[in-house]
């Protein structure tokens, strides 16, 4: 089941209707791999639930296939590699933030060892 700090969490119908498409299209994107609601319980028949990004999702879905006339194929290959650059992008932050933290240990370490030198040489 989702955790509640995940933000809300929407049954098929309400789902289908904020993002403005049929249940059988949620289905389908599921199917296909598209979006991945999550159950409310573990069996695979456990009602499906959506969240704000699910139903994000199948909008840019729609808009990609609308607005640019991507077909389905094309769409997978774009939410992929939009995945995978979001991804890329997450693991560069925790990157930046690791040698950030490193930066600033190694910063205190050199300047305590500036000081002792100091302290010694007056």
């Amino acid at each position: 089941m989702p955790e509640k700090s995940d933000g809300a969490w929407y049954i098929i119908s309400v789902a289908a209707q904020k993002a403005e498409v049929h249940e059988q299209t949620l289905r389908h994107y599921e199917r296909l791999g598209l979006i991945a609601p999550a159950r409310k319980g573990d069996s695979p028949h456990s009602p499906r639930l959506y969240s704000d990004r699910d139903i994000e999702r199948v909008v840019h879905i729609r808009a990609l296939m609308r607005d640019l006339g991507v077909n389905l194929a094309g769409v997978e290959a774009i939410l992929h590699m939009k995945d995978r650059m979001e991804q890329l992008q997450d693991d560069l932050e925790k990157e930046m933030m690791q040698l950030r933290d490193q930066h600033a240990t190694e910063m205190r370490r050199l300047k305590e060892i500036i000081e002792r030198l100091q302290r010694g040489s007056a």
